[in-house]
């Protein structure tokens, strides 16, 4: 199957053609510095790191560049508000973002440009497009004439005349007409700014992605990516100014994530549901945070709640506890030597979905990064799995193992597209036990003791007091799981 993309602004699945044969020029909008990351930062960078890793295994040589917006309103409004310096604030939230993204599993993309060191290729966008009659000068600030770009609102397909109905202009600007965007910002006292032939002044937030795209990856690019509130006014002002200035297509495929609701509504500090990487990182494993964001397809709204949360725990246990399962017969000397026999059509029907996992997985990444599908052909290989193991199908047949240790490496490659399950399961299993055991007011010690007590009175046939203390337990959130090596436990 042909991976398939798709873009905001034909509104239609396409199929992906890059450029240049075999090479992808990936440009993704990152963060203004003001503040720590937000949940919506994280799918938009979790969901763009899966698009990066996917890229590259099918072979693409990828350019990633993920820009930081450290000069803007809201940092230099934040910056003294905290009575600190502009750029000693950007600096510091900066450092924050890359050590959330670095916990959520993100790679780091191949160029992450700031707008602070880009100044003199925004300076000489602006004046080209002054020279083509596209931008204006107005009291030191320069802004963008929309009027003067005809495909204008080409991207979110917004009708221009409704749209000047209830435009005005704001005290202190000078555009010639409502819907002018600024490029170029003149310096109010005790502003930043920098030496312009405007005088000293700002970039406008929108210039500054086409400046930084552009000067690492080209006038063209292939893959324009971000949230799906910044389809306007931001991208749609990027493509004006970009194509503006260069005459080309400034991308071939605009691809923009979901929103993040909170229980059902949308996420908004005016409305107090506002939460960030951090503090759900206090109570919840990065990964499965991670996991969360790609269970949903990544262009559909996704709802955060801690039973959201609590399922996706659950379900990326299931598949490290199949893993660690794999482990147990593959790697500790749990399978007994067995003849190599046939399989028959039961086998064949059991197996399937894990003798196709690679195929099944990369048909749902090809249809538009469907992570959510791709997680579910992993949980029917799972399926399969758990049957093999539990019914010690391999000790009567050692050709099983071959087949076990091939879905084992299918898990893990199919894993590092995504970026998860990558951690040794035991220890994985055991941080999770860890992190849920405040829940059940229980310690490590008391839960073993108890599983202890429960293994001598079903050797003592006191079944009644072993079913008591399974029971307990469970009311508890502490689920025991008996196999022939023992008795484990795990949280709910």
């Amino acid at each position: 199957m042909t991976l398939r993309i798709f873009n905001t602004q034909s509104g239609a699945k396409e199929e992906f053609q890059p450029i240049e044969p075999g090479k992808v020029r990936l440009y993704v909008c990152g963060i203004t510095a003001y503040d720590y990351c937000h949940i919506g930062h994280a799918r938009a960078n979790v969901v763009f790191d899966v698009l990066f890793r996917y890229l590259k295994a099918l072979g693409y040589e990828v350019t990633y560049v993920r820009n930081y917006t450290d000069i803007d309103d809201k940092i230099i409004n934040r910056a003294n508000e905290l009575k600190v310096g502009s750029r000693e604030l950007a600096e510091r939230f900066m450092a924050a973002f890359a050590e959330d993204m670095a916990r959520l599993g993100c790679e780091t993309p191949s160029v992450e440009p700031k707008a602070t060191e880009n100044i003199s290729h925004i300076i000489a966008i602006i004046r080209t497009l002054i020279g083509k009659g596209m931008a204006y000068e107005a009291g030191g600030d320069v802004y963008f004439s929309i009027r003067d770009f005809p495909g204008y609102l080409k991207l979110s397909k917004r009708n221009l005349d409704e749209m000047l109905s209830g435009a005005r202009i704001a005290p202190g600007e000078q555009k010639r007409d409502p819907m002018d965007f600024a490029l170029w910002k003149a310096a109010k006292p005790g502003e930043p700014s920098w030496e312009s032939p405007w005088g000293p002044g700002r970039p406008g937030w929108h210039i500054e992605c086409s400046a930084m795209s552009m000067r690492y990856l080209g006038p063209s690019i292939d893959i324009h990516g971000g949230g799906k509130d910044l389809v306007f006014p931001h991208h749609e002002n990027e493509i004006a100014q970009s194509e503006g200035a260069t005459g080309q297509p400034f991308a071939r495929y605009w691809v923009h994530n979901g929103f993040v609701n909170i229980n059902q509504e949308k996420m908004s500090k005016s409305l107090g549901n506002f939460f960030t990487v951090r503090e759900v990182l206090e109570k919840y494993d990065p990964e499965v945070l991670r996991f969360f964001i790609l269970s949903a397809h990544y262009r559909s709204p996704i709802d955060f709640s801690d039973k959201n949360l609590e399922d996706a725990r659950h379900g990326l246990s299931r598949i490290y506890e199949a893993l660690l399962g794999l482990g147990e017969v593959l790697d500790s000397g749990a399978a007994k030597p067995a003849p190599e026999a046939g399989f028959s059509a039961e086998d064949e029907e059991i197996w399937q979905p894990a003798e196709r996992l690679r195929e099944n997985f990369a048909a749902a990444m090809d249809d538009d990064f469907n992570t959510a599908q791709a997680l579910g052909q992993i949980f029917e290989a799972v399926r399969a799995v758990n049957r093999v193991l539990a019914e010690r199908r391999f000790e009567a047949n050692g050709a099983w193992l071959r087949r076990l240790a091939a879905v084992r490496d299918r898990f893990r490659g199919c894993g590092e597209v995504l970026g998860l399950f990558q951690a040794e399961p035991a220890s994985w299993l055991e941080r999770i036990k860890d992190a849920g055991l405040g829940e059940s007011g229980l310690s490590k010690e008391a839960i073993e003791a108890l599983i202890v007590e429960r293994q001598e009175a079903r050797k003592a046939k006191n079944f009644a007091r072993a079913d008591a203390i399974r029971d307990e337990l469970a009311a508890k959130g502490v689920i025991l799981l008996d196999s022939p090596q023992g008795t484990t436990w795990k949280t709910k």
